[in-house]
């Protein structure tokens, strides 16, 4: 019965996901504060492979839609790596999630989304040259950048993961009680 009700629930978890980022990009926030990656790592950990991918890149669809699309090769780098973040949940989360492993696979998300994203940035800005001191100049002038996607990514991980952590135990307590 749990199952069944799970598989009922993760497909409205999948659109609370897309509708939770896409309203959290359109309020207004710090730069790079965003709920994305850490989806991503949720739905790489909770869903199929061929579902869990979608899930972000749905989300940044449609809020790029209303935003606004911006230069091709910038984009491509930010898809990819939050298609890369729902790889790393997949990869560390799948099997078990401990607080050491949801911040390291934080650390890790954001990390690399500030290093593919950056050099995205540096090949299709007029800002930097295309050379190692322009590319060095790009990730010097996007630290304090940095800062506030490790902290989002942390935070937001660490709410998705516990409210899910916690909705578990509260579905499972009332099914054990009928």
């Amino acid at each position: 019965m749990l199952n069944e009700i799970m598989k009922i629930d993760k497909n409205i978890i999948v659109l609370g996901l897309i509708i939770f980022a896409v309203a959290l990009r359109l309020v207004p926030h710090p730069p790079n504060f965003s709920p994305i990656g850490a989806i991503g790592l949720f739905s790489g950990c909770y869903f199929c492979l061929k579902k869990s991918w979608l899930i972000p890149i749905f989300a940044l669809l449609i809020s790029d839609f209303v935003l606004g699309f911006y230069n091709p090769i910038s984009m491509m780098t930010v898809y990819m790596s939050f298609v890369i973040s729902v790889i790393i949940g997949r990869t560390f989360l799948k099997n078990k999630q401990t607080p050491y492993r949801l911040g390291g696979a934080a650390l890790v998300s954001a990390t690399q989304f500030f290093i593919l994203t950056n050099i995205g940035v540096w090949l299709s800005s007029i800002l930097y040259q295309v050379n190692l001191t322009g590319l060095i100049e790009c990730f010097v002038m996007a630290i304090p950048f940095y800062g506030n996607s490790l902290i989002s990514e942390l935070f937001y991980t660490f709410v998705l993961f516990g409210g899910y952590y916690i909705s578990v135990q509260c579905l499972e307590r009332k099914t054990s009680q009928v």
